[in-house]
């Protein structure tokens, strides 16, 4: 009970080598390809799923938004399965550095922004100018718009960051006192145990869930850009 609450979130560090690398590329690997005619039933079921969300999610999307679906589909899966692999015990989530959804907020952010600007230069300016707006309020809504505008990386990054850190704390601080009170009282111990459990089971769906929307943010930013 007395270790760091936040040592699972230090990076792993091997001979004075980070593994970030190693572990950021490791989800790539439980996503296989297969040459055969007909799939089995892993495949086809993964198949299956990124055509479900790639159709949901690109529906909106008009000729250019939709060049866009190889990288938001490689994105969910990323995310999805970084998050997942996160919640083994013993290992560690890379999505719980603000500074790694930071590199893959503002770069996508990023290109949604430029590519609006090419090619609907008027309709992206209108945005920092709403229709009808006053004289004097001008200058002030301008300077809103502009922090809206580039405050969305950012809250992308840190909705990510705060969700899967805290489910982590709470895994953590709920196992330590399932140990803690199995030598004090049994009932107790048990009813926080299956406390556990559950709580345990919300988080794969956190981390399914969030994968989905920051993905689903970036796909809206590209909307609106396209």
């Amino acid at each position: 009970m007395n270790e760091n609450l936040f040592a699972s979130f230090i990076t792993p560090m091997m001979f004075g080598l980070p593994l970030v690398t190693l572990i950021v590329l490791f989800p790539s690997l439980l996503f296989p390809t297969s040459n055969r005619l007909v799939n089995n039933r892993l495949i086809s079921l993964q198949q299956w799923m990124l055509q479900l969300v790639s159709k949901q999610m690109m529906s909106i999307h008009n000729t250019k938004g939709q060049t866009w679906a190889l990288m938001l589909m490689s994105l969910i899966l990323f995310i999805g399965s970084t998050n997942l692999l996160g919640l083994l015990p013993h290992s560690f989530t890379p999505t719980t550095q603000l500074s790694m959804n930071l590199g893959m907020a503002i770069p996508l952010w990023a290109g949604a922004v430029i590519t609006g600007f090419r090619n609907k230069t008027k309709a992206s300016l209108a945005h920092f100018l709403p229709q009808g707006t006053p004289t004097p309020l001008i200058p002030m809504l301008v300077i809103i718009e502009t922090i809206s505008l580039l405050i969305q990386p950012v809250a992308l990054a840190v909705r990510l960051t705060a969700n899967i850190t805290a489910g982590h704390l709470l895994i953590h601080l709920i196992g330590g006192a399932t140990l803690a009170l199995m030598s004090i009282n049994t009932t107790t111990a048990l009813i926080t145990f299956i406390i556990l459990i559950l709580l345990t089971v919300l988080e794969f769906a956190v981390a399914m869930i969030q994968a989905y929307v920051f993905t689903l943010l970036v796909s809206l930013y590209l909307h609106d850009n396209t």
